[in-house]
């Protein structure tokens, strides 16, 4: 229990915050016209998470902590994904069209693999954070661990989809998603100059 309980805080702790990833899905919720339709995304970010967990908790986190060169690498790009997302964010202009034919399918999936895999500041914290601390555990306990981090991932991400998709109750949608994205591009553009920052 209290392995199961170390992962769960470690985990909620993690993922909590704001970011990239959680920004996506909350506005997918938000602009699918069915949680059915949003489904894409979330499976897509849950999965991508679950990978990540179980490539920090079973070695990747050693691979990547060792090489101070492989690190800068995903840092810089990283930081250009980031600073990218934040101008198209912010030139995006919600409409009754493009709020009735939200992203499709294929495009939900791979925003949501970009905004996943090419997020510095997710990876190194499941990797840097996860990771080392799986360390500490063996055998049984590892697995009680793992699978107790992979469950709040998964958990969280449909959490958030159903409140996105909860905001269409609140007044004017296109109003609402106009302000959500100038706010997301802002946050998003200081998360990059915070991790750009740190480099220096």
């Amino acid at each position: 229990m209290e392995v199961v309980l170390h992962g769960v805080i470690l985990a909620f702790g993690l993922i909590l915050p704001l970011g990239v990833q959680n920004v996506f899905i909350f506005s997918q919720g938000a602009t699918q016209p069915s949680l059915v339709r949003a489904l894409p995304a979330t499976l897509t970010a849950a999965i991508c998470d679950s990978v990540l967990i179980l490539l920090a908790v079973y070695g990747l986190s050693l691979v990547i902590l060792q090489y101070e060169g492989l690190r800068m690498m995903l840092m810089v790009a990283g930081i250009l994904f980031l600073l990218y997302m934040s101008y198209s964010i912010w030139r995006a202009t919600p409409t009754e069209a493009n709020v009735a034919n939200a992203l499709p399918m294929k495009k939900q999936i791979l925003f949501a693999l970009t905004v996943s895999l090419l997020n510095p500041h997710a990876i190194l914290d499941i990797v840097g954070v996860i990771g080392t601390s799986a360390l500490k555990y063996s055998g049984y306990e590892l697995v009680l661990f793992t699978v107790a981090c992979i469950a709040v991932s998964w958990l969280w991400f449909f959490a958030l989809m159903i409140a996105g998709s909860r905001i269409k109750k609140f007044g004017n949608q296109l109003v609402i998603m106009t302000v959500f994205n100038k706010f997301s591009a802002i946050f998003i553009l200081g998360m990059a100059i915070y991790l750009a920052i740190g480099l220096m």
